[in-house]
């Protein structure tokens, strides 16, 4: 959208720009990605970044925490309050428990790099109560 002048207002021109960036995928086979994914993670960065810093590209972006994410239907969250006995209305509870179940499941399953222990610490007053439903 422009002025009246028909410029763009400054608030949009970063967006501008975004729009001139050509989105680029790599079909390099699963080994390729695998190495690129896992050196990511071990660098606590996003494959994109890995890939431009591997291209030589700069990379703008400060450090971000890694999140895990999915998307949940209607019924993956009824499952989830269900198997958790909470209301499905009660989506912050259902997530917090969702999320204490993965961190369990990352202890019993995997090596946990000492540095990273703290972050696998449930909050104080947290009701770890499922320790049975690590799967």
């Amino acid at each position: 959208m422009t002025d009246k002048k028909g410029k763009i207002p400054k608030k949009w021109a970063k967006e501008n720009k975004a729009i001139k960036a050509t989105q680029v995928a790599f079909d390099v086979g699963e080994h390729v990605q695998y190495v690129i994914r896992k050196e990511a993670l071990d660098r606590n960065i996003n494959p994109s970044d890995r890939i431009r810093q591997i291209l030589g590209l700069k990379v703008s972006r400060k450090p971000k925490r890694v999140r895990l994410s999915i998307s949940l239907s209607d019924d993956d969250l009824d499952f989830l309050a269900d198997s958790y006995q909470l209301s499905s209305a009660d989506t912050v509870e259902v997530k917090k428990r969702a999320a204490e179940k993965l961190i369990r499941y990352a202890r019993k399953n995997q090596h946990i790099k000492p540095e990273y222990e703290e972050s696998f610490s449930p909050d104080p007053g947290q009701n770890n109560s499922n320790n049975n439903e690590d799967q």
